[in-house]
């Protein structure tokens, strides 16, 4: 699997402020980045994986939301971790 528990892990505590902190913004912001980055690289070798495709978008748009509220909510938080993770804005 893709997304194994020590991934989460580091995830979680090089985005949110300790591991345990799984639900603030930058923590999920960070796996959904981490899911799309993958979704993506296999739908370059599987062109017609349809529902992947659909899935894909659906993360986007979470992560576009959540985006939006990081940004209204603080808006230091939201340039750093753009930075970081080459979220292109």
């Amino acid at each position: 699997m893709y997304l194994t528990t020590e991934i989460k892990r580091k995830l979680f505590t090089e985005y949110g402020s300790k591991e345990t902190n799984t639900g603030s913004a930058e923590s999920q912001i960070a796996l959904f980045t981490h899911r799309i980055n993958h979704l993506t690289e296999h739908l370059r070798g599987n062109k017609k994986d349809f529902s992947t495709q659909l899935a894909l978008l659906k993360l986007v748009g979470k992560r576009r939301r959540l985006l939006d509220y990081l940004k209204d909510k603080n808006i230091e938080k939201y340039r750093e971790l753009i930075k970081a993770l080459n979220i292109r804005k």
